[in-house]
């Protein structure tokens, strides 16, 4: 009688996650400049298109819950479109890039590094800016989304009302938290074989940083893209000074400071029971 196969493992055990992070920077570093900048603009393109989602899903909701319920299954999907796709995202790279380090990463894959750091900013940028043109171009949308996005960029801008150094480093501090979920939410997904099983973990913890209102440079530069293409937002010399460059320090602190390291710390060198 020949033997059932075994049933596919659903889910790396955590202590594989890093590794598989490291073969995930790796397959990065090896993109040219044009290719990482193609990536970076699909990554800033679909984070935009799943704030887009987002806004479309929740108006109509008047109860707080429902609203951030929708907002956080809109902008998941966003994530999840840069996740199957391989497309790039700053604060993603801000988790894989210093896991990879942490594992021994060739010394000379630094300056590659640092090169995809500062294209992955600057094409995320770029294609929320892009996308943002034309989305406003070519629709019309409700007055009722415009005011739900109004709101969500005002509670983005709500340090520069303080205008203190104090804020600024708020906005940092905020911009941490916002890539230690994000960064969970990669590690997660990486940790799943199965689209289901990288989806569930996506939406619950994408929610959890959407209802916080926790800082995310690319995610914000969405946000910023779609207001003032549609005629609204704060400026983007406001909106670069009071969000978009603290929110970025913050990110690149967060991702290895609440993820890479003490995972790395954690789980390294741990072996299946």
């Amino acid at each position: 009688m020949s033997q059932s196969p075994k049933p596919t493992r659903q889910h790396l055990a955590a202590y594989e996650v890093l590794p598989a992070m490291k073969r995930e920077a790796e397959y990065f570093l090896t993109r040219s400049t044009g290719q990482i900048l193609v990536l970076a603009l699909a990554g800033g393109m679909f984070v935009t298109l799943g704030e887009l989602f987002s806004l479309l899903l929740s108006d109509g909701f008047s109860a707080t819950g429902a609203v951030l319920l929708m907002q956080g299954l809109g902008f998941s999907t966003g994530f999840f479109m840069i996740i199957l796709s391989r497309s790039a995202l700053f604060t993603e790279a801000n988790v894989i890039f210093p896991a990879s380090y942490l594992q021994g990463i060739p010394a000379n894959h630094l300056t590659t590094i640092l090169r995809f750091w500062g294209i992955a900013w600057i094409g995320n940028m770029l294609g929320a800016f892009i996308i943002g043109a034309v989305i406003a171009f070519a629709q019309t949308y409700p007055d009722s989304l415009l005011q739900g996005l109004d709101t969500v960029v005002a509670k983005k801008m709500a340090y520069r009302d303080e205008g203190t150094v104090t804020a600024w480093l708020r906005i940092i501090v905020s911009g941490m938290l916002g890539n230690g979920l994000i960064g969970m939410a990669a590690f997660f997904a990486t940790m799943a074989n199965t689209l289901i099983g990288k989806y569930v973990p996506v939406f619950l913890v994408v929610t959890l940083f959407v209802a916080a209102n926790l800082q995310h440079s690319p995610a914000n530069m969405g946000y910023f893209s779609l207001s003032m293409a549609m005629g609204g937002g704060p400026g983007w010399d406001a909106a670069f000074l009071w969000n978009i460059i603290p929110a970025g320090i913050g990110n690149i602190l967060g991702g290895a400071l609440l993820v890479a390291l003490p995972f790395w710390y954690a789980l390294a060198d741990k072996k299946q029971a």
